[in-house]
């Protein structure tokens, strides 16, 4: 996938990362019309108990349509697409200046060949280290729920 870059082009590493907090960032200067590459988005984590995070997903993933499967809801479960999902809902997708937003985010699980000698950015206050709870990862997450979770 050939990806565009501009000079505002920032890389976030997401390891180690809360996820909502480090995704909050990347909505915001998303709209201020930077561009955003995550990368190791599988190594993120979401706080709160692994049964609690499962079952709410799971939850999420049976909510369906009785009408044509083309117009239901979609459920992500890949690590990468499921936080494409969690940015949009903090973004006005609907308004062009969303859509415009939404589109110069990129997010990748691991560290593609093109990006590997790239200066990365931690988004400061999101490290897990802080946290004082329980937490999973993306990855552990996607496993349960049926998603493809790289090794």
């Amino acid at each position: 996938m050939k990806v565009c870059m501009s000079s505002e082009t920032t890389f976030v590493d997401a390891t180690n990362q809360i996820l909502g907090r480090m995704v909050t960032y990347v909505a915001k200067n998303a709209l201020n019309g930077k561009s955003i590459i995550i990368l190791n988005i599988e190594k993120a984590v979401i706080s709160g108990r692994k049964k609690m995070i499962v079952d709410r997903a799971m939850l999420r993933l049976t909510t369906r349509t009785l009408g044509s499967q083309e117009k239901g809801p979609v459920h992500f479960r890949r690590p990468d697409t499921y936080t494409r999902r969690v940015i949009r809902g903090m973004l006005p997708w609907k308004k062009p200046k969303g859509k415009d937003a939404f589109k110069r985010v990129r997010v990748f699980m691991g560290v593609p060949e093109e990006f590997k000698n790239k200066a990365t950015f931690r988004v400061p206050g999101a490290e897990a280290s802080k946290l004082s709870c329980s937490y999973i990862t993306l990855q552990q997450l996607a496993k349960e729920i049926g998603g493809v979770a790289p090794s």
